[in-house]
């Protein structure tokens, strides 16, 4: 019977990624539903698109801070403990947002809501990349992409049939936190909850042993941020209705959903610096010419594109940071992966929509094109982990 003990431990890990993904998925879908729904709602009620942005910037304010004391709350309490705890929390907070129409009161909803939502990805991200096998770890990280956003691709489909009218999306998005719950219960045992090799840092040290690693990471988040919550009001305004500006918007998820696995097939493969300065330069000449194609044919087919390129960032910044970093380390860059996308996130909607209240819906494309304008610039000058940092700063797995 050792062959079965023996063939049970091999595929523990992978049970274990398999749940980590899963909730992720479900995670992603409850956002994917309620970011527009909250833009929509808003828009309706005649909210300036920089007001729209600022309160949109709410829940990357609460990923910061939470990302801040997560190395912590995880040797305190246990990762399981704390992802569990934020299920409940995520359900409860959306609930309060269907409950009032005060957009002053979904200020601190929405910093609740990033501070729930923080520890479930945090710990799930450092839980894959853990459990990875080295020598297929792009294509995993790949295929969670994929999943993760097939959720957010999922969210604004269902908000295009049901309307952001009434409590039925308000009700969907917060019972969904539940179905994640199984599965992270099955697979208790195969994730790991303790982080206390030693070898962890802050933020800052982190920082200073791979920068343009969370420069990278921080524009993705920016481009993620500022598209779920302002592409909405865009497509709005360029004439597409609410109907199509949700279907427009889950085109683009879907070309994030495309691509991930090929990247991270690549990934495993080739240099991912190259891969970086290519999705960039990609990125940015889509976005610089979306105003002439947006409501045309050729505007489906461009926001495939660059919902692909744009996103892919995250996925070689994810297996990069598996490769080169571990333990205590590992969790400790993806809290600060989660700072910078509370960061980009934090940023990117009040810019943009600042952007488009000067220059009009065209402000929104062309923030996005100059910025991953500057990430390529920046990744050719640099690369993302030089190497005497990946070497000083891995620990063992813990």
């Amino acid at each position: 019977m050792k062959w079965r003990e023996a063939e049970a431990k091999s595929l523990a890990p992978m049970r274990g990624i398999a749940a980590a993904i899963g909730a992720v998925a479900v995670f992603s879908f409850t956002g994917g539903i309620t970011f527009p729904l909250l833009s929509f709602i808003m828009e309706r009620h005649g909210a300036t698109p920089t007001l729209i942005g600022l309160n949109g910037a709410m829940v990357p304010l609460g990923i910061i801070c939470g990302a801040l004391i997560v190395p912590r709350m995880a040797r305190r309490y246990g990762a399981f403990r704390l992802c569990l705890g934020s299920f409940v929390a995520v359900a409860v907070l959306i609930a309060g947002l269907a409950m009032t129409r005060d957009f002053g009161l979904w200020f601190p909803l929405r910093f609740a809501l990033g501070v729930a939502i923080n520890f479930l990805f945090v710990f799930s991200e450092t839980w894959i990349n853990q459990l990875a096998p080295p020598h297929i770890r792009g294509r995993i990280m790949g295929l969670y992409v994929t999943i993760a956003a097939g959720g957010f691709a999922f969210g604004p489909i269902l908000l295009s049939v049901v309307g952001s009218e009434g409590y039925v999306a308000f009700t969907v998005a917060a019972l969904s936190p539940f179905a994640a719950l199984p599965l992270l219960l099955a697979a208790r045992h195969h994730l790991p909850d303790s982080y206390s090799d030693g070898h962890g840092g802050t933020f800052m040290v982190f920082a200073r042993a791979a920068p343009m690693l969370l420069l990278l990471v921080g524009i993705v988040a920016l481009y993620d941020q500022t598209v779920l919550t302002l592409f909405p009001v865009y497509g709005l305004n360029s004439g597409l209705g609410e109907v199509r500006t949700s279907w427009a918007l889950s085109v683009a998820i879907a070309g994030n959903m495309a691509l991930q696995l090929p990247l991270g097939w690549l990934a495993d493969k080739i240099d991912r610096r190259a891969i970086v300065v290519a999705l960039a330069v990609l990125t940015a000449s889509g976005f610089a010419v979306l105003p002439l194609a947006i409501g045309t044919f050729w505007g489906w087919p461009l926001l495939f594109v660059i919902g692909a390129t744009g996103f892919g960032g995250f996925t070689i910044a994810m297996v990069e940071l598996g490769d080169k970093f571990s333990g205590s380390m590992l969790l400790t860059g993806n809290s600060a992966f989660a700072v910078m996308w509370g960061l980009g996130g934090l940023v990117g909607p009040p810019v943009a929509g600042a952007a488009m209240d000067g220059f009009g819906p065209q402000g929104f494309p062309l923030t996005l094109a100059s910025l991953f304008g500057v990430l390529a610039m920046a990744v050719i000058w640099r690369p993302l982990v030089p190497a005497s940092a990946a070497r000083s700063g891995a620990g063992p797995i813990a």
